[in-house]
């Protein structure tokens, strides 16, 4: 097989190089996939330095959300959940590659009338974003919802279910470009967040200017966030993109009578399985209801595992928006 192996830290995702390895072997309880399509993740761009929380041994492939064929299955299920040649996405380490191995637990079909493109980066996102809103932030019809980052993958994932829901969608976002894009994902009102005021902008667009009710942040936005959040809101927080932990006011907490709330999707498998199999059948019901699509950027194609680390370098430098998939051709090579 082809793909992208790390035998030693590198600088940045310009270091990143393509190389021919043996076919993986699955163990007894996994999978063998033939993968059609690749999505990048921040989390690779942490791990292909060394700074990442959860560092596999050396030497190892990076990339880790991916979707493809089902090429053999466990020798140890009798019934497994799906056949040779059933069409799937999942998570497992080493989705920079021509083949990857995976439990069955980490895979998902792929759902009717969508493509390998689609489907790739489904695994991290659509859940995160639904079970922060619905588990989480308990969203209700006629909600007014405030979403952060909302031209990324969780961001645009969260318009829609948020939408879904019957809420009022107000998403920040900090281009012209992705303002558009959070728009053409359903959202009631864009805002750059670059711009002085934005909170008070947020506030007047709500009903008699109380706030929202819910605050969706990725990012690290909670105290500005606090100004424009309604008596008694409820603030789910899903990540730090911005590099920076905040300190926050908790007196304003207190006074405004808001709920905190944190949601870490990737312990859900562990702490509450019975959730991971709710979120899925919620996300699965949109899907089919046509109330959810794949959020893969389309302003330029990303062909073959050669492209991986221009991929990652324009994720990195926030030139994208939604998920960025590399399409992963089947055969004796996979540049153009």
């Amino acid at each position: 097989m082809r793909a992208i192996q790390v035998k030693e830290y590198v600088k940045g995702p310009e270091d990143l190089t393509v190389t021919t390895l043996p076919d993986p072997t699955p163990s007894p309880d996994t999978y063998l996939i033939a993968i059609h399509a690749t999505a990048t993740n921040f989390f690779d761009l942490l791990q292909i330095r060394g700074k990442y929380q959860h560092q596999p041994q050396l030497p190892w492939i990076s990339g880790a959300e991916f979707s493809g064929v089902i090429l053999s299955t466990p020798a140890s299920k009798t019934l497994p959940k799906f056949k040779k040649g059933d069409r799937v996405f999942g998570s497992s380490q080493g989705g920079y590659a021509t083949q990857v191995c995976a439990r069955e637990e980490s895979l998902m079909p792929v759902p009717p009338g969508w493509g390998f493109l689609e489907a790739a980066g489904l695994m991290v996102t659509a859940p995160t974003s639904y079970a922060a809103l619905v588990n989480r932030a308990n969203i209700q019809r006629g909600d007014y919802v405030l979403v952060h980052a909302a031209a990324g993958g969780v961001g645009l994932a969260a318009v829609q279910i948020a939408k879904a829901f019957g809420a009022t969608v107000i998403a920040t976002a900090g281009s012209r470009r992705k303002l558009q894009v959070v728009r053409g994902f359903g959202a009631d009102h864009a805002i750059d967040y670059n711009k002085e005021g934005w909170a008070e902008e947020v506030k007047k667009l709500t009903p008699k200017g109380k706030g929202v009710d819910i605050v969706f942040d990725p990012v690290g936005m909670v105290n500005t966030s606090l100004k424009c959040t309604a008596w008694g809101g409820r603030m789910v927080i899903i990540g730090f993109t911005s590099g920076n932990i905040e300190k926050v006011a908790m007196n304003r907490v207190l006074l405004k009578n808001i709920s905190l709330v944190g949601l870490h999707w990737g312990t859900y498998p562990k702490e509450e399985p019975k959730a991971v199999e709710e979120v899925w059948e919620g996300l699965f019901r949109l899907m089919k209801e046509g109330n959810f699509k794949g959020t893969v950027y389309t302003d330029r194609e990303f062909r073959g595992l050669e492209q991986v680390g221009e991929a990652l370098g324009m994720l990195g430098r926030r030139e994208t928006w939604g998920k960025v998939v590399v399409s992963v051709p089947q055969g004796t090579g996979s540049k153009l």
